[in-house]
């Protein structure tokens, strides 16, 4: 090797070393996801009271969303009791898990998934959207620890998410990203800056959940700005891309597995779920995005809820 070879040889590794984070340096070995029966059954019954209290939370509010918050409580539930490293009683711990949500209109489900996980008291549930409440109609980083960011504008946290899992990267942090995205904000163009941003730097600490229920406020996604083929739009911005059925927190669980296992790229999981999952009359209807259950609903919503769409007898019936 000659001399100038040499020299040219250290500046490209002086280079990389201070541009790019070292892919080598990623999670240290955290524990199993294997979900036992036991387990699996303890996080669904978990996940009805949760939307049961979402209810009572949304009527007591008069304002807020409905369908989409229904149909992430699976998704919310397996992250916070199952899937992330936290700990509410330390929520600014340098090594946990950030959880971003990016379409921030949907915290009410995080709010009530916070609650049962110990971050604050659950009597402060029924102050959504009060004046000065912790608990506003979008999410405010520095009203509420556990909070990572305040969200509001749609597509922003992608972006925020693609940074901090390149930081973690680069400091050779342990902790991973999950970022919670609709698919109606997928309309928005820094969306897809963020995914070439993650794809180039092969974030493979960050996981993007999308929640594919195939609204948005205005009616159905495919009819108003269609987003098909999804998969093969991420796989081009060299994203790792897995399907599950997002009401089914074994089959989330075991998607949240597989992207831990992939160490080159970020990995998008396409969640199908259904909008107001869990209350029939709610169930895949646009309408229910965005306006709250009024009393007469919200108790035939319970009631649905309590009984498992009458399957069983409810303890309140």
């Amino acid at each position: 090797m000659t001399d100038k070879t040499e020299l040219r040889l250290r500046f490209w590794l002086c280079y990389n070393a201070i541009t790019m984070p070292n892919l080598m340096t990623g999670p240290k070995v955290r524990k199993s996801l294997h979900l036992h029966d036991k387990q699996l059954k303890k996080l669904e019954i978990l996940a009805n009271e949760i939307r049961q209290d979402l209810i009572e939370m949304l009527v007591t509010a008069g304002s807020g969303h409905s369908a989409g918050p229904l149909g992430m409580a699976d998704i919310f539930t397996a992250l916070y009791f199952h899937v992330m490293v936290h700990d509410p009683k330390r929520p600014d711990w340098k090594d946990r898990d950030r959880l971003i949500l990016s379409n921030g209109h949907i915290c009410p489900i995080r709010y009530v998934t916070m609650a049962h996980a110990g971050y604050f008291p659950k009597s402060w549930m029924m102050t959504l959207r009060k004046l000065g409440s912790s608990l506003q109609g979008h999410p405010e980083r520095e009203k509420l620890p556990g909070v990572e960011t305040t969200s509001g504008p749609l597509g922003s946290g992608s972006s925020q998410a693609a940074g901090l899992a390149y930081a973690a990267l680069m400091d050779g942090s342990p902790w991973r990203v999950y970022c919670v995205m609709s698919d109606g904000e997928l309309d928005e163009g820094q969306t897809w800056e963020a995914m070439l941003f993650a794809g180039r730097n092969k974030l493979s600490n960050c996981t993007f959940i999308i929640d594919r229920n195939n609204i948005q406020i205005d009616g159905r996604t495919e009819e108003i700005m269609p987003l098909e083929p999804l998969a093969a739009k991420f796989e081009a911005f060299n994203m790792n891309v897995i399907h599950c059925a997002g009401n089914s927190i074994s089959d989330f669980i075991t998607a949240i597995e597989r992207a831990h296992g992939v160490s080159e790229k970020p990995t998008v999981i396409i969640a199908d779920t259904v909008p107001g999952y869990g209350v029939n009359f709610m169930e895949n209807d646009y309408r229910w995005h965005g306006k709250p259950p009024n009393t007469l609903e919200a108790k035939q919503a319970l009631a649905w809820l309590r009984t498992l769409g009458g399957k069983i007898k409810g303890e309140h019936e």
